[in-house]
Protein backbone atom coordinates (compact mmCIF):
# COMPACT_ATOMS: atom_id res chain seq x y z
CA UNK A 1 0.00 0.00 0.00
CA UNK A 2 2.76 2.53 0.63
CA UNK A 3 3.85 2.10 -2.85
CA UNK A 4 0.40 2.81 -3.99
CA UNK A 5 0.44 5.96 -1.77
CA UNK A 6 3.45 7.36 -2.84
CA UNK A 7 2.37 6.61 -7.05
CA UNK A 8 -0.83 8.23 -6.01
CA UNK A 9 1.32 11.59 -4.18
CA UNK A 10 3.56 11.59 -7.69
CA UNK A 11 1.01 11.27 -10.14
CA UNK A 12 -1.05 14.35 -7.86
CA UNK A 13 1.95 16.61 -8.17
CA UNK A 14 2.95 16.13 -11.40
CA UNK A 15 -0.78 16.82 -12.56
CA UNK A 16 -0.71 19.79 -10.37
CA UNK A 17 2.35 21.38 -11.93
CA UNK A 18 0.98 20.10 -15.70
CA UNK A 19 -2.27 22.05 -15.16
CA UNK A 20 0.06 25.12 -13.88
CA UNK A 21 2.29 25.09 -16.71
CA UNK A 22 -1.04 24.96 -18.65
CA UNK A 23 -2.56 27.73 -17.14
CA UNK A 24 0.84 30.00 -17.88
CA UNK A 25 0.16 29.09 -21.45
CA UNK A 26 -2.94 30.43 -21.31
CA UNK A 27 -2.36 33.56 -18.94
CA UNK A 28 -4.24 32.97 -16.25
CA UNK A 29 -2.92 33.90 -13.36
CA UNK A 30 -1.29 31.02 -10.39
CA UNK A 31 -3.83 29.45 -7.69
CA UNK A 32 -3.56 29.28 -4.40
CA UNK A 33 -6.26 25.77 -5.07
CA UNK A 34 -3.50 23.46 -6.07
CA UNK A 35 -0.80 24.51 -3.04
CA UNK A 36 -3.75 23.62 -1.01
CA UNK A 37 -4.88 20.79 -2.82
CA UNK A 38 -1.12 19.17 -2.62
CA UNK A 39 -0.82 20.01 1.05
CA UNK A 40 -4.51 17.79 1.95
CA UNK A 41 -3.00 15.56 0.31
CA UNK A 42 0.36 14.98 1.04
CA UNK A 43 -0.93 15.61 5.09
CA UNK A 44 -3.62 12.30 4.53
CA UNK A 45 -1.05 10.37 3.10
CA UNK A 46 1.74 11.13 6.06
CA UNK A 47 -1.62 10.15 8.09
CA UNK A 48 -2.05 6.69 6.34
CA UNK A 49 1.58 5.93 6.29
CA UNK A 50 1.51 6.54 10.39
CA UNK A 51 -1.49 5.03 11.22
CA UNK A 52 -0.56 1.65 9.09
CA UNK A 53 2.28 1.81 10.85
CA UNK A 54 1.14 2.13 13.98
CA UNK A 55 -1.70 -0.17 13.20
CA UNK A 56 0.60 -2.78 11.95
CA UNK A 57 2.78 -2.58 15.58
CA UNK A 58 0.45 -2.79 17.74
CA UNK A 59 -1.33 -6.02 15.51
CA UNK A 60 2.43 -7.53 16.14
CA UNK A 61 2.07 -7.03 19.71
CA UNK A 62 -1.26 -8.23 20.67
CA UNK A 63 -2.91 -4.98 21.74
CA UNK A 64 -5.48 -5.04 18.84
CA UNK A 65 -7.35 -8.11 17.66
CA UNK A 66 -7.88 -6.30 13.89
CA UNK A 67 -6.38 -3.58 12.28
CA UNK A 68 -8.07 -2.40 8.60
CA UNK A 69 -5.99 0.58 6.89
CA UNK A 70 -8.83 0.20 3.94
CA UNK A 71 -10.82 1.57 6.02
CA UNK A 72 -8.87 4.63 7.10
CA UNK A 73 -8.55 5.04 3.23
CA UNK A 74 -12.55 5.80 2.76
CA UNK A 75 -11.95 8.02 6.34
CA UNK A 76 -9.18 9.45 4.52
CA UNK A 77 -10.85 10.89 1.36
CA UNK A 78 -14.11 12.00 2.87
CA UNK A 79 -12.46 13.64 5.24
CA UNK A 80 -9.76 15.09 2.97
CA UNK A 81 -12.50 16.36 0.63
CA UNK A 82 -14.12 18.29 3.86
CA UNK A 83 -10.61 19.65 4.98
CA UNK A 84 -9.93 20.64 1.59
CA UNK A 85 -13.30 22.62 1.34
CA UNK A 86 -13.16 24.10 5.34
CA UNK A 87 -9.46 24.95 3.99
CA UNK A 88 -10.25 26.81 1.14
CA UNK A 89 -13.49 28.64 2.04
CA UNK A 90 -13.15 29.65 5.67
CA UNK A 91 -9.09 29.55 6.56
CA UNK A 92 -5.76 27.10 7.22
CA UNK A 93 -6.79 26.58 11.02
CA UNK A 94 -10.26 25.45 10.13
CA UNK A 95 -9.28 23.11 7.83
CA UNK A 96 -6.28 21.60 10.06
CA UNK A 97 -9.33 21.27 12.62
CA UNK A 98 -11.32 19.13 10.53
CA UNK A 99 -7.78 17.03 9.87
CA UNK A 100 -7.75 16.25 13.70
CA UNK A 101 -11.16 15.90 14.22
CA UNK A 102 -10.52 13.06 11.01
CA UNK A 103 -7.28 11.43 13.19
CA UNK A 104 -9.77 11.27 16.19
CA UNK A 105 -12.57 10.10 14.34
CA UNK A 106 -10.22 7.39 12.86
CA UNK A 107 -9.03 6.52 16.97
CA UNK A 108 -12.64 5.98 17.72
CA UNK A 109 -13.30 3.35 15.25
CA UNK A 110 -10.39 1.59 15.55
CA UNK A 111 -11.20 1.42 19.58
CA UNK A 112 -14.76 0.72 18.99
CA UNK A 113 -13.73 -2.52 16.37
CA UNK A 114 -11.62 -3.71 18.87
CA UNK A 115 -13.93 -3.53 21.50
CA UNK A 116 -11.39 -0.94 23.95
CA UNK A 117 -13.87 1.73 24.17
CA UNK A 118 -16.80 0.08 24.35
CA UNK A 119 -17.06 -2.92 27.49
Amino acid sequence: MTRWGLTTLAFLLLLACAAGAAGRLLGRRPDAGRSVLVTVVASWLGAYVLWTFLGGLLLAYGVLRAYDGGVFGLVALGAGALHYRVHRRVGREQGLAVFVGGQILWLIIVLVRNGILMS
